[in-house]
Protein backbone atom coordinates (compact mmCIF):
# COMPACT_ATOMS: atom_id res chain seq x y z
CA UNK A 1 0.00 0.00 0.00
CA UNK A 2 2.85 2.36 0.81
CA UNK A 3 4.44 1.68 -2.58
CA UNK A 4 1.15 2.23 -4.37
CA UNK A 5 0.52 5.50 -2.48
CA UNK A 6 3.99 6.82 -3.41
CA UNK A 7 3.52 5.84 -7.10
CA UNK A 8 0.15 7.55 -7.27
CA UNK A 9 1.57 10.67 -5.64
CA UNK A 10 4.31 10.85 -8.25
CA UNK A 11 1.74 10.57 -11.04
CA UNK A 12 -0.34 13.37 -9.52
CA UNK A 13 2.71 15.60 -9.28
CA UNK A 14 3.85 14.88 -12.85
CA UNK A 15 0.41 15.03 -14.48
CA UNK A 16 0.13 18.83 -14.58
CA UNK A 17 3.59 19.09 -16.12
CA UNK A 18 2.61 16.61 -18.81
CA UNK A 19 -0.55 18.55 -19.58
CA UNK A 20 1.25 21.88 -19.63
CA UNK A 21 3.82 20.51 -22.01
CA UNK A 22 1.22 19.39 -24.57
CA UNK A 23 0.99 21.85 -27.44
CA UNK A 24 -2.50 23.32 -27.80
CA UNK A 25 -3.59 24.61 -31.20
CA UNK A 26 -3.50 28.40 -31.59
CA UNK A 27 -6.79 30.25 -31.42
CA UNK A 28 -8.44 30.66 -34.83
CA UNK A 29 -8.75 33.98 -36.61
CA UNK A 30 -12.49 34.61 -36.58
CA UNK A 31 -14.47 36.67 -39.08
CA UNK A 32 -18.01 37.66 -38.17
CA UNK A 33 -20.53 38.46 -40.91
CA UNK A 34 -23.20 40.55 -39.21
CA UNK A 35 -25.99 40.90 -41.73
CA UNK A 36 -29.72 40.99 -42.45
CA UNK A 37 -30.74 37.39 -43.05
CA UNK A 38 -34.50 37.70 -42.70
CA UNK A 39 -35.40 41.36 -43.22
CA UNK A 40 -35.99 43.89 -45.96
CA UNK A 41 -32.33 44.10 -47.06
CA UNK A 42 -31.63 40.35 -47.00
CA UNK A 43 -31.54 40.14 -50.82
CA UNK A 44 -28.72 42.67 -51.14
CA UNK A 45 -26.59 41.28 -48.30
CA UNK A 46 -27.73 38.35 -46.20
CA UNK A 47 -26.65 34.85 -47.13
CA UNK A 48 -24.98 36.24 -50.24
CA UNK A 49 -22.62 38.28 -48.07
CA UNK A 50 -21.84 35.19 -45.98
CA UNK A 51 -21.04 33.29 -49.18
CA UNK A 52 -18.83 36.11 -50.49
CA UNK A 53 -16.88 36.21 -47.21
CA UNK A 54 -16.49 32.43 -47.40
CA UNK A 55 -15.14 32.71 -50.95
CA UNK A 56 -12.58 35.25 -49.76
CA UNK A 57 -11.29 32.80 -47.15
CA UNK A 58 -11.22 29.99 -49.70
CA UNK A 59 -9.19 32.16 -52.10
CA UNK A 60 -6.79 33.28 -49.36
CA UNK A 61 -6.26 29.82 -47.86
CA UNK A 62 -7.53 27.98 -44.76
CA UNK A 63 -4.93 29.33 -42.34
CA UNK A 64 -3.08 32.51 -41.53
CA UNK A 65 0.33 32.18 -39.83
CA UNK A 66 -0.61 28.71 -38.65
CA UNK A 67 -4.01 29.79 -37.31
CA UNK A 68 -7.20 28.40 -38.78
CA UNK A 69 -9.61 30.94 -40.29
CA UNK A 70 -13.23 30.61 -39.24
CA UNK A 71 -16.40 32.45 -40.27
CA UNK A 72 -19.39 33.00 -38.01
CA UNK A 73 -22.58 34.82 -38.95
CA UNK A 74 -25.68 36.30 -37.33
CA UNK A 75 -28.83 38.26 -38.17
CA UNK A 76 -28.89 41.74 -36.62
CA UNK A 77 -32.63 42.05 -37.39
CA UNK A 78 -32.06 45.70 -38.36
CA UNK A 79 -31.99 46.60 -34.65
CA UNK A 80 -29.01 48.53 -33.20
CA UNK A 81 -29.42 46.93 -29.76
CA UNK A 82 -29.43 43.43 -31.24
CA UNK A 83 -26.44 44.18 -33.48
CA UNK A 84 -24.36 45.72 -30.69
CA UNK A 85 -25.18 42.83 -28.33
CA UNK A 86 -24.00 40.31 -30.92
CA UNK A 87 -20.85 42.35 -31.53
CA UNK A 88 -20.02 42.48 -27.79
CA UNK A 89 -20.50 38.71 -27.49
CA UNK A 90 -18.37 38.06 -30.55
CA UNK A 91 -15.51 40.40 -29.64
CA UNK A 92 -15.34 39.91 -25.87
CA UNK A 93 -16.35 36.26 -25.45
CA UNK A 94 -16.14 34.36 -28.73
CA UNK A 95 -12.82 35.76 -29.95
CA UNK A 96 -14.06 37.31 -33.21
CA UNK A 97 -11.36 39.54 -34.71
CA UNK A 98 -13.32 41.44 -37.37
CA UNK A 99 -16.96 42.10 -38.21
CA UNK A 100 -17.99 42.85 -41.80
CA UNK A 101 -21.13 43.67 -43.83
CA UNK A 102 -23.78 45.28 -41.50
CA UNK A 103 -26.39 46.50 -44.03
CA UNK A 104 -28.02 49.04 -41.73
CA UNK A 105 -26.46 52.40 -40.89
CA UNK A 106 -27.88 52.63 -37.37
CA UNK A 107 -26.54 49.16 -36.55
CA UNK A 108 -23.17 50.02 -38.12
CA UNK A 109 -22.81 53.15 -36.00
CA UNK A 110 -23.57 51.12 -32.85
CA UNK A 111 -21.09 48.37 -33.76
CA UNK A 112 -18.42 50.98 -34.52
CA UNK A 113 -18.37 51.95 -30.83
CA UNK A 114 -18.35 48.33 -29.65
CA UNK A 115 -15.34 47.62 -31.88
CA UNK A 116 -13.52 50.67 -30.54
CA UNK A 117 -14.07 49.62 -26.92
CA UNK A 118 -12.95 46.05 -27.63
CA UNK A 119 -10.02 47.14 -29.84
CA UNK A 120 -11.16 44.89 -32.66
CA UNK A 121 -11.81 45.66 -36.35
CA UNK A 122 -15.09 46.52 -38.06
CA UNK A 123 -15.33 46.91 -41.84
CA UNK A 124 -18.56 48.52 -43.01
CA UNK A 125 -19.04 46.92 -46.42
CA UNK A 126 -22.81 47.54 -46.58
CA UNK A 127 -23.87 50.57 -44.51
CA UNK A 128 -23.96 53.88 -46.36
CA UNK A 129 -24.00 56.70 -43.83
CA UNK A 130 -21.08 59.10 -44.28
CA UNK A 131 -20.98 59.56 -40.48
CA UNK A 132 -18.88 56.40 -40.26
CA UNK A 133 -15.88 58.34 -41.54
CA UNK A 134 -17.10 61.72 -40.30
CA UNK A 135 -18.14 62.60 -36.76
CA UNK A 136 -18.36 58.91 -35.80
CA UNK A 137 -15.04 57.79 -37.30
CA UNK A 138 -12.89 55.33 -35.38
CA UNK A 139 -9.30 54.04 -35.52
CA UNK A 140 -10.87 50.56 -35.52
CA UNK A 141 -13.26 51.14 -38.43
CA UNK A 142 -12.99 51.11 -42.21
CA UNK A 143 -15.78 52.00 -44.65
CA UNK A 144 -15.64 49.94 -47.86
CA UNK A 145 -19.16 50.50 -49.20
CA UNK A 146 -20.47 53.47 -51.17
CA UNK A 147 -21.63 56.22 -48.81
CA UNK A 148 -24.27 58.92 -49.03
CA UNK A 149 -21.70 61.57 -49.97
CA UNK A 150 -20.54 59.52 -52.99
CA UNK A 151 -24.14 58.98 -54.08
CA UNK A 152 -24.88 62.68 -53.87
CA UNK A 153 -21.78 63.70 -55.81
CA UNK A 154 -22.51 61.31 -58.66
CA UNK A 155 -26.20 60.85 -59.32
CA UNK A 156 -27.38 64.06 -57.64
CA UNK A 157 -25.13 66.24 -59.73
CA UNK A 158 -25.85 64.33 -62.96
CA UNK A 159 -29.63 64.58 -62.58
CA UNK A 160 -29.63 68.33 -61.87
CA UNK A 161 -27.34 69.00 -64.81
CA UNK A 162 -29.70 67.07 -67.09
CA UNK A 163 -32.66 69.28 -66.15
CA UNK A 164 -33.96 67.75 -62.93
CA UNK A 165 -33.72 70.93 -60.89
CA UNK A 166 -36.67 70.54 -58.46
CA UNK A 167 -36.67 67.62 -56.03
CA UNK A 168 -39.02 65.93 -53.57
CA UNK A 169 -37.60 63.29 -51.21
CA UNK A 170 -39.37 60.16 -49.97
CA UNK A 171 -36.99 59.26 -47.17
CA UNK A 172 -36.52 56.26 -44.87
CA UNK A 173 -36.78 57.55 -41.30
CA UNK A 174 -33.45 56.34 -39.91
CA UNK A 175 -29.75 57.22 -40.10
CA UNK A 176 -29.12 56.15 -43.69
CA UNK A 177 -32.16 57.91 -45.13
CA UNK A 178 -31.51 61.11 -43.22
CA UNK A 179 -27.86 61.23 -44.30
CA UNK A 180 -28.74 60.50 -47.93
CA UNK A 181 -31.41 63.20 -48.05
CA UNK A 182 -29.07 65.73 -46.45
CA UNK A 183 -26.06 64.97 -48.68
CA UNK A 184 -28.04 64.84 -51.94
CA UNK A 185 -30.05 67.94 -51.04
CA UNK A 186 -26.83 69.87 -50.50
CA UNK A 187 -25.52 68.86 -53.95
CA UNK A 188 -28.84 69.76 -55.58
CA UNK A 189 -28.61 73.26 -54.09
CA UNK A 190 -24.95 73.66 -55.04
CA UNK A 191 -25.84 72.91 -58.65
CA UNK A 192 -28.67 75.41 -58.78
CA UNK A 193 -31.57 73.07 -57.97
CA UNK A 194 -34.21 73.28 -55.25
CA UNK A 195 -35.63 70.76 -52.78
CA UNK A 196 -39.34 71.59 -52.69
CA UNK A 197 -40.33 69.08 -50.00
CA UNK A 198 -39.81 65.76 -48.26
CA UNK A 199 -41.74 63.10 -46.40
CA UNK A 200 -40.35 60.35 -44.17
CA UNK A 201 -41.54 56.79 -43.75
CA UNK A 202 -40.76 53.94 -41.32
CA UNK A 203 -38.80 50.88 -42.41
CA UNK A 204 -40.66 48.15 -44.27
CA UNK A 205 -43.75 50.32 -44.63
CA UNK A 206 -45.46 48.41 -47.45
CA UNK A 207 -47.92 51.06 -48.66
CA UNK A 208 -46.29 54.09 -50.29
CA UNK A 209 -49.50 55.59 -51.66
CA UNK A 210 -49.73 58.56 -49.24
CA UNK A 211 -46.07 59.45 -49.75
CA UNK A 212 -46.26 59.20 -53.53
CA UNK A 213 -49.38 61.37 -53.59
CA UNK A 214 -47.53 64.11 -51.72
CA UNK A 215 -44.63 63.81 -54.15
CA UNK A 216 -46.96 64.00 -57.16
CA UNK A 217 -48.77 67.03 -55.79
CA UNK A 218 -45.46 68.83 -55.19
CA UNK A 219 -44.98 69.00 -59.00
CA UNK A 220 -41.25 68.42 -58.46
CA UNK A 221 -39.44 67.26 -61.58
CA UNK A 222 -37.59 64.61 -59.57
CA UNK A 223 -38.98 62.26 -56.94
CA UNK A 224 -36.00 60.83 -55.05
CA UNK A 225 -36.30 57.58 -53.11
CA UNK A 226 -33.90 57.82 -50.18
CA UNK A 227 -34.45 54.28 -48.95
CA UNK A 228 -33.23 50.77 -49.75
CA UNK A 229 -34.20 47.15 -50.31
CA UNK A 230 -37.85 46.11 -50.31
CA UNK A 231 -38.90 49.68 -49.51
CA UNK A 232 -37.34 50.89 -52.76
CA UNK A 233 -38.89 48.02 -54.72
CA UNK A 234 -42.38 48.68 -53.31
CA UNK A 235 -42.09 52.42 -53.95
CA UNK A 236 -41.09 51.88 -57.59
CA UNK A 237 -43.92 49.40 -58.16
CA UNK A 238 -46.51 51.77 -56.73
CA UNK A 239 -45.03 54.74 -58.58
CA UNK A 240 -45.62 52.79 -61.80
CA UNK A 241 -49.24 52.19 -60.80
CA UNK A 242 -49.65 55.91 -60.09
CA UNK A 243 -48.30 56.79 -63.55
CA UNK A 244 -45.62 59.08 -62.15
CA UNK A 245 -43.21 58.67 -65.08
CA UNK A 246 -46.08 59.02 -67.58
CA UNK A 247 -47.00 62.28 -65.86
CA UNK A 248 -43.59 63.75 -66.57
CA UNK A 249 -41.92 63.34 -63.17
CA UNK A 250 -38.60 61.51 -62.99
CA UNK A 251 -38.17 58.78 -60.38
CA UNK A 252 -34.64 58.43 -59.04
CA UNK A 253 -33.76 55.47 -56.81
CA UNK A 254 -30.84 56.63 -54.72
CA UNK A 255 -29.89 53.15 -53.52
CA UNK A 256 -30.82 50.52 -56.11
CA UNK A 257 -29.09 47.16 -56.54
CA UNK A 258 -29.08 44.53 -59.26
CA UNK A 259 -31.21 42.25 -57.07
CA UNK A 260 -33.85 45.01 -56.96
CA UNK A 261 -33.82 45.28 -60.75
CA UNK A 262 -34.19 41.50 -60.98
CA UNK A 263 -37.19 41.63 -58.65
CA UNK A 264 -38.82 44.50 -60.54
CA UNK A 265 -38.14 43.19 -64.04
CA UNK A 266 -36.78 45.27 -66.90
CA UNK A 267 -40.20 46.35 -68.15
CA UNK A 268 -40.84 48.22 -64.89
CA UNK A 269 -37.25 49.23 -64.05
CA UNK A 270 -36.05 50.29 -67.52
CA UNK A 271 -34.52 53.74 -67.70
CA UNK A 272 -33.87 54.09 -63.96
CA UNK A 273 -30.55 55.71 -63.16
CA UNK A 274 -28.45 54.48 -60.28
CA UNK A 275 -24.93 54.58 -58.92
CA UNK A 276 -22.96 51.58 -57.74
CA UNK A 277 -19.40 50.61 -56.93
CA UNK A 278 -19.62 47.20 -58.63
CA UNK A 279 -21.26 45.64 -61.67
CA UNK A 280 -20.75 41.96 -62.36
CA UNK A 281 -20.33 42.35 -66.15
CA UNK A 282 -17.68 45.08 -66.06
CA UNK A 283 -14.63 43.05 -67.14
CA UNK A 284 -13.29 39.49 -67.42
CA UNK A 285 -12.27 39.26 -63.75
CA UNK A 286 -15.60 40.49 -62.38
CA UNK A 287 -17.46 38.14 -64.74
CA UNK A 288 -15.38 35.12 -63.70
CA UNK A 289 -15.80 35.80 -59.98
CA UNK A 290 -19.52 36.55 -60.35
CA UNK A 291 -20.15 33.31 -62.22
CA UNK A 292 -18.49 31.38 -59.37
CA UNK A 293 -20.79 33.23 -56.97
CA UNK A 294 -23.83 32.53 -59.16
CA UNK A 295 -23.14 28.80 -59.21
CA UNK A 296 -23.57 28.69 -55.42
CA UNK A 297 -26.06 31.49 -54.80
CA UNK A 298 -28.33 31.33 -57.86
CA UNK A 299 -28.08 35.09 -58.44
CA UNK A 300 -25.48 37.59 -59.54
CA UNK A 301 -23.77 39.45 -56.68
CA UNK A 302 -24.82 42.88 -55.50
CA UNK A 303 -22.20 45.52 -54.76
CA UNK A 304 -22.71 44.85 -51.04
CA UNK A 305 -21.95 41.16 -51.46
CA UNK A 306 -18.93 41.91 -53.63
CA UNK A 307 -17.64 44.27 -50.95
CA UNK A 308 -17.98 41.57 -48.29
CA UNK A 309 -15.47 39.64 -50.41
CA UNK A 310 -13.21 42.69 -50.82
CA UNK A 311 -13.34 43.50 -47.09
CA UNK A 312 -12.43 40.01 -45.90
CA UNK A 313 -9.69 39.66 -48.54
CA UNK A 314 -8.02 42.89 -47.50
CA UNK A 315 -8.37 42.18 -43.78
CA UNK A 316 -6.63 38.82 -44.18
CA UNK A 317 -3.71 40.43 -46.02
CA UNK A 318 -3.29 42.92 -43.18
CA UNK A 319 -3.79 40.33 -40.43
CA UNK A 320 -0.97 38.24 -41.94
CA UNK A 321 1.51 40.98 -40.98
CA UNK A 322 -0.24 42.45 -37.90
CA UNK A 323 -1.67 40.94 -34.73
CA UNK A 324 -5.35 40.33 -35.60
CA UNK A 325 -6.25 40.85 -31.94
CA UNK A 326 -4.98 44.45 -32.04
CA UNK A 327 -7.67 46.21 -34.02
CA UNK A 328 -5.93 49.58 -34.26
CA UNK A 329 -2.73 47.95 -35.57
CA UNK A 330 -4.61 45.92 -38.18
CA UNK A 331 -6.53 48.95 -39.43
CA UNK A 332 -3.28 50.92 -39.61
CA UNK A 333 -1.82 48.14 -41.78
CA UNK A 334 -4.94 48.03 -43.95
CA UNK A 335 -4.49 51.74 -44.61
CA UNK A 336 -0.88 51.23 -45.62
CA UNK A 337 -1.68 48.57 -48.24
CA UNK A 338 -3.35 49.18 -51.62
CA UNK A 339 -6.65 47.33 -51.96
CA UNK A 340 -6.36 44.81 -54.79
CA UNK A 341 -8.75 41.93 -55.42
CA UNK A 342 -10.29 40.46 -58.58
CA UNK A 343 -13.11 43.00 -58.10
CA UNK A 344 -11.28 46.21 -57.20
CA UNK A 345 -7.89 47.58 -58.23
CA UNK A 346 -5.47 50.02 -56.61
CA UNK A 347 -7.94 51.53 -54.18
CA UNK A 348 -6.62 53.21 -51.04
CA UNK A 349 -7.93 53.72 -47.51
CA UNK A 350 -7.59 57.27 -46.15
CA UNK A 351 -6.77 58.39 -42.63
CA UNK A 352 -10.49 58.68 -41.80
CA UNK A 353 -11.08 55.04 -42.78
CA UNK A 354 -12.75 55.84 -46.12
CA UNK A 355 -11.97 53.59 -49.07
CA UNK A 356 -11.30 55.74 -52.14
CA UNK A 357 -12.43 53.89 -55.25
CA UNK A 358 -14.17 54.57 -58.55
CA UNK A 359 -17.95 54.29 -58.73
CA UNK A 360 -20.23 53.98 -61.73
CA UNK A 361 -23.25 55.84 -63.00
CA UNK A 362 -25.49 53.18 -64.55
CA UNK A 363 -28.81 52.98 -66.32
CA UNK A 364 -31.19 50.04 -66.37
CA UNK A 365 -31.57 48.58 -69.87
CA UNK A 366 -34.82 48.18 -71.72
CA UNK A 367 -36.03 44.61 -72.42
CA UNK A 368 -34.92 45.06 -76.03
CA UNK A 369 -31.37 46.03 -75.03
CA UNK A 370 -30.84 43.06 -72.72
CA UNK A 371 -29.11 40.05 -74.29
CA UNK A 372 -30.01 37.53 -71.57
CA UNK A 373 -30.55 36.83 -67.85
CA UNK A 374 -28.88 39.35 -65.52
CA UNK A 375 -27.83 41.58 -68.43
CA UNK A 376 -29.68 44.44 -66.78
CA UNK A 377 -27.47 47.51 -66.62
CA UNK A 378 -25.08 49.59 -68.67
CA UNK A 379 -22.30 51.79 -67.35
CA UNK A 380 -22.83 55.35 -68.53
CA UNK A 381 -19.91 56.94 -66.75
CA UNK A 382 -17.05 56.02 -64.43
CA UNK A 383 -16.65 58.59 -61.66
CA UNK A 384 -13.08 58.71 -60.26
CA UNK A 385 -12.81 57.94 -56.56
CA UNK A 386 -11.22 61.25 -55.63
CA UNK A 387 -14.29 63.06 -56.98
CA UNK A 388 -16.80 61.21 -54.80
CA UNK A 389 -15.20 61.34 -51.35
CA UNK A 390 -15.58 64.23 -48.95
CA UNK A 391 -12.38 66.33 -49.03
CA UNK A 392 -10.28 65.84 -45.92
CA UNK A 393 -10.27 69.61 -45.52
CA UNK A 394 -14.02 69.35 -44.80
CA UNK A 395 -13.74 66.30 -42.56
CA UNK A 396 -15.22 66.20 -39.07
CA UNK A 397 -13.24 63.05 -38.23
CA UNK A 398 -10.93 63.50 -35.25
CA UNK A 399 -8.40 61.15 -36.81
CA UNK A 400 -7.90 63.74 -39.55
CA UNK A 401 -7.90 66.72 -37.21
CA UNK A 402 -5.14 65.07 -35.16
CA UNK A 403 -2.77 64.92 -38.17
Amino acid sequence: MTWLYRFTSVLLVLAPWGLAGAASPPAPVKIGVLTDISGYTSAIGGRGSILAATMAVEDFGPTINGRKIEIVSADHQNKPDVGSAIARQWYNVDGVDVIVDIPNSAVSLAVQEVARNANRVVIHSAAATSLLTGKSCSPNGVHFGRDTYATSRSIGEAVVQSGGDTWFFITADYAFGHALEQDVGRVVAENGGTVVGQVRHPMNVGDFAPFLLQAQNSRAKVIALADVGEDTINAIKQASEFGIAAGGQRLVAMSLFISDVHSLGLRMAQGLQLVDQFYWDRNDETRAWSKRFFERQGSMPTAIQADAYNAVSHFLKAAAISDPEDGVAVVRTMKSLPVNTPLIKNAVIREDGRLVRDIYLLQVKSPGESTGPWDYEKIERTVPGDQVVRPLSQSECLLVKQL
